[in-house]
């Protein structure tokens, strides 16, 4: 197939990249390079440099059968400062992608967000719980979300929504907007002290990324449209994560403690029954395993 990954520069798209280039598409990626870095880029994948938000001379040139659509902004604490600014990439440059894929009659394939979208969990959360966004990022992917059913119904396409749990592994850095797996093992490289918001008791559901690429793999497949929690159906507090980071990294070092930070979700987790049920996909990296992995890459010299 001829598939455009939006983002696909970044650390999730770059290894969805690794894996359709795999399987014989032919790939392009569309990436502003803001966020992404040519270095994660797959030989045999064409880069074409644009603004997501302005997709229309990339989508006609490659004429895509596929897009998977990663291109972000994936920092809350963006979200929260620059309200306009998230929706500016998060609503209307999904919505521009989603208008420029109907043009070729491509499916679409959307990176969402779990815990942004639920809020506070009481257990692991399907994909028929209460939407409770606690931050604009949260309600960005929603409304991306949204305009994907709405195309659906109104278009009679097979869209569909993925929402990850908290993603980590090799290309994650450990700066910007990454995840707490990298932060933590980045500081354990570099001889600094982790430090931990709150109690540390606060929980999330910690998935693999190459589980994720291949929920992503399974989902353009998938003919029915519709949303998907990834995840791992387990949830992790930062004291276990960190432990466990310790763990795998072999550098023992007490992190220290702050202030929490407004508006962050006690606990986080995802029901992924449905994945398994309706896309055959389940996810195959124990937390150990993933961690061990990531530190190999990240001790190799790079972020």
């Amino acid at each position: 197939m001829r598939v455009l990954v939006t983002g696909g520069a970044g650390f999730i798209g770059s290894n969805v990249v690794d894996a359709l280039v795999a399987r014989g598409d032919d790939v392009h990626v569309l990436d502003d390079l803001s966020k992404g870095s040519r270095e994660n880029l797959h030989p045999d994948a064409t880069l074409h440099v644009a603004d997501v938000r302005s997709p229309d001379d990339v989508f006609d040139a490659v004429r895509p059968e596929l897009v998977a659509h990663l291109a972000a902004q994936a920092d809350v604490r963006v979200s929260v400062e620059r309200p306009d600014f998230d929706a500016d990439v998060n609503v209307l440059g999904t919505l521009r992608a989603l208008e420029a894929a109907r043009r070729h009659d491509a499916r679409v394939v959307f990176a969402s967000t779990g815990g942004a979208i639920y809020g506070e969990c009481d257990g692991p959360a399907p994909e028929t719980s209460e939407r409770r966004p606690l931050a604009p990022y949260g309600t960005s992917k929603l409304c991306g979300e949204e305009y994907l059913a709405t195309w659906n119904r109104l278009h009679g396409t097979s869209h569909v929504s993925l929402r990850f749990g908290n993603v980590y592994g090799p290309r994650q850095v450990p700066h910007g907007e990454a995840g707490v797996v990298a932060i933590f093992m980045g500081r354990l490289r570099d001889g600094e002290t982790a430090t931990i918001y709150g109690d540390g008791r606060q929980t999330r559901d910690y998935v693999y990324v190459g589980d994720v690429v291949r929920a992503v793999v399974a989902a353009a497949g998938h003919d029915g449209g519709g949303v998907f929690n990834v995840g791992t159906g387990r949830e992790t507090s930062v004291l276990e994560l960190y432990d466990a980071v310790v763990a795998a990294t072999g550098i023992e070092r007490e992190a220290s403690f702050a202030e929490p930070r407004l508006g962050e979700l006690q606990r986080s987790v995802l029901d992924v029954a449905r994945a398994e049920r309706e896309l055959g996909w389940r996810p195959e990296t124990s937390l150990a395993e993933g961690l061990a992995r990531t530190w190999s890459w990240l001790e190799g010299g790079e972020g």
